[in-house]
């Protein structure tokens, strides 16, 4: 058996050091199951917007949303509108009714209750809950209820699921998100409901409920002028994820498909002495591969 050329041996060993530097070992993931990540949310820690990471988390390839009131799938996001769309298990739809504790948002969380979301509270007491309550003078508490919301109770009642409980439609009040206090609690045992139902949209099917899109939609901001970052934005022109460094600052770090981290993009500089260049992540590695070969191979 003739023995193999040095050379060979050479060059398919130069193939096994570099193949592993053409495959991607980004340590922030642009997907979580079949769901795009994009700024400002993250796949784990170092990606995404810190502020945001405590909320959106991805395990398993299941993307959750996190309050103290419990954890809740996301089904999807709008990063054209801003707003993050997630169910809730224990909500009660047109197929499906059940006792609920409620849903509220953490005080210090950087969301807000998108304005195509429509609560209705079901199963309320009309003679102690606080969403009917009205009086006089400086500490009245006025209903809670929107009236214009009566024909979404009238139809939500209408539903096997709750019609069978023969409850009056007195009973259910929609209820706006801006109702909900500082705090954004929906806390059900203190209203007095024994669940509650909430929407994000009709579907063009607005006189049937079965057709209804069940979920609740949370709007966030980028920043306080909710200005898209333009570090960011270089960072992913360059094909890298944006996200922070692990230092006690928490600065803005831009992650490469290479697993590198840098402070602005994922165009590396090499100097020389008649000035400096700017060479993608692949292309540097390529040409390192490549300047090999032709060495082997001239002398092959």
């Amino acid at each position: 058996m003739k023995p193999k050329n040095p050379c060979t041996i050479l060059l398919s060993s130069v193939f096994i050091i570099f193949l592993p530097s053409l495959i991607s070992s980004q340590t922030c993931q642009r997907t979580c199951g079949k769901i795009p990540i994009k700024y400002p949310f993250g796949t784990g820690p170092g990606c995404g917007d810190l502020r945001f990471q405590p909320y959106v988390t991805c395990s398993q390839q299941q993307l959750t949303f996190a309050t103290h009131t419990g954890c809740y799938t996301i089904t999807s996001i709008d990063y054209d509108n801003q707003v993050i769309y997630i169910s809730d298990p224990t909500m009660s739809t047109c197929s499906c009714t059940q006792p609920s504790k409620g849903f509220s948002l953490d005080w210090d969380a950087p969301f807000s209750f998108s304005d195509d979301t429509v609560f209705a509270l079901l199963d309320c007491s009309t003679t102690s809950s606080p969403v009917y309550r009205t009086g006089g003078g400086n500490n009245s508490t006025f209903p809670m209820c929107d009236s214009q919301g009566a024909s979404v109770c009238s139809l939500l009642y209408s539903c096997e699921a709750i019609s069978r409980l023969s409850l009056p439609i007195s009973t259910c009040c929609v209820y706006t998100p801006v109702d909900l206090g500082p705090s954004f609690d929906m806390n059900l045992e203190k209203l007095q409901c024994t669940s509650y139902s909430a929407l994000v949209g009709f579907n063009s099917q607005e006189t049937n409920p079965e057709g209804w899109r069940y979920g609740i939609g949370l709007k966030y901001k980028f920043n306080f002028n909710n200005d898209y970052p333009e570090l960011c934005a270089s960072c992913e022109k360059s094909n890298g994820v944006c996200g922070y460094n692990n230092s006690p600052y928490k600065s803005f770090a831009c992650n490469c498909p290479d697993g590198l981290n840098t402070t602005t993009d994922c165009f590396y500089e090499q100097s020389w002495s008649h000035g400096s260049r700017f060479l993608p992540w692949k292309t540097r590695t390529l040409s390192i591969v490549f300047f090999t070969l032709f060495i082997l191979l001239a002398y092959m």
